[in-house]
């Protein structure tokens, strides 16, 4: 599904996002990608669907380079790739169902989504969508009336409404409070099991990640020192993955860079 073939990543300033990143991610699995703030983790995923071009090697979505693909070509694989911001990337002054259409834009001209000319069916999709995670009776309040929580939900329905092979989820709870925060991640784990959409997530936290995970990747320094599966990240494999023993009692609350012990 998601292939990585010596794909690197360097900054203009000269930052090493990614280093020689060889990877596999197959149909269907819930991966958690895990490590400190800069080691990686969002460059990874956002080369998933060209949100960051690579520097060098090639990355394939279902057989298809998205590296090389330009025009009608990149806009059709990017459809099937759903997106999920940690600051949820809402129109905050407009309809929650109007929020969801919007990942209907790839099927339709340009001219056609400025005016919000979306058929019947589309509209039927996107309640179906907004139903899955629970919030079908807010389709037509603004977004900004909604809760972090709730909008965090409204960007999983919208991408739903592509109709996705993928969802990429780039610390998609990292301000939501931690019942928040367990309603959104079960929605996804939902979504990923009912639907078999291959799902690939960016956590800091390690309990959310072995709750959730079918498979983790750890990152540091952006080079992955980590691949297994979730019953294999045993503490001294965290422990590897962030450079020195992780505290489990900072692990746990509100969301937040993990704190280390010395």
């Amino acid at each position: 599904m998601i292939e990585f073939k010596h794909v690197s990543k360097v900054y203009p300033n000269g930052t090493v996002g990614l280093d020689n990143i060889n990877l596999t991610i197959q149909k269907g699995e819930f991966v958690v990608i895990v490590g400190l703030s800069g080691a990686g983790k969002s460059t990874l995923l956002r080369s998933i669907n060209r949100l960051h071009d690579i520097t060098e090697g090639e990355i394939l979505i279902d057989g298809k380079s998205i590296t090389a693909a330009k025009g009608q070509e990149l806009r059709h694989i990017r459809r099937d790739i759903g997106m999920i911001f940690q600051n949820f990337n809402l129109v905050k002054r407009s309809t929650v169902v109007r929020n969801v259409l919007s990942g209907r834009v790839g099927y339709h001209s340009t001219m056609r989504t400025l005016l919000g000319l979306f058929p019947k069916e589309d509209v039927e999709l996107a309640m179906r969508a907004l139903e899955r995670v629970n919030i079908r009776e807010k389709a037509y309040e603004r977004a900004d009336r909604l809760s972090g929580g709730q909008q965090q939900r409204v960007s999983i329905a919208r991408a739903l409404a592509q109709e996705p092979k993928i969802i990429l989820a780039d610390e998609p709870v990292a301000s939501l409070d931690p019942l928040t925060t367990k309603q959104v991640m079960d929605d996804l784990k939902r979504i990923n099991q009912d639907l078999g959409i291959t799902t690939v997530v960016n956590l800091h936290f390690v309990d959310l990640a072995r709750e959730y995970a079918t498979r983790i990747i750890g990152m540091r320094t952006g080079k992955v020192v980590f691949d297994g599966p979730v019953e294999a990240a045993a503490d001294e494999i965290f422990a590897d993955i962030y450079g020195r023993p992780i505290k489990k009692d900072e692990l746990l609350g509100v969301e937040k860079e993990p704190t280390l012990a010395y």
